[in-house]
């Protein structure tokens, strides 16, 4: 017995059933869509995953600006004679350390 759908307008190889194929076409619509939301899904999570990286990135750089702004200051403070220059330096070095705790205590 022929399938009730003729062959032009199959578009998903018919296989004769006991009960109604509408019921397997919509089988495969339902399935189609939860394929598309489980690849949602996946793109959703993926999105996120990149922003935590570059969240990540942006602090590791500004952790390594901060600690090259130390050491520079620290090579200074301990090349230099001039006290006035001394107290701005260890200014300088104390906001970098406030810096950086608070850099710490973000992540």
């Amino acid at each position: 017995m022929p399938g009730i759908l003729s062959q032009s307008s199959r578009k998903v190889p018919y296989v004769q059933l006991p009960h109604n194929p509408y019921n397997v076409v919509m089988a495969r619509g339902w399935e189609s869509k939860s394929i598309e939301s489980q690849q949602e899904e996946v793109r959703e999570e993926s999105v996120q995953a990149a922003k935590s990286r570059k969240g990540e990135e942006k602090h590791s750089r500004e952790r390594d600006l901060l600690q090259l702004a130390r050491t520079s200051i620290t090579q200074k403070l301990e090349a230099t004679e001039n006290p006035r220059y001394r107290e701005q330096l260890n200014q300088a070095l104390a906001d970098l350390d406030k810096q950086l705790k608070a850099l710490d205590a973000k992540s």
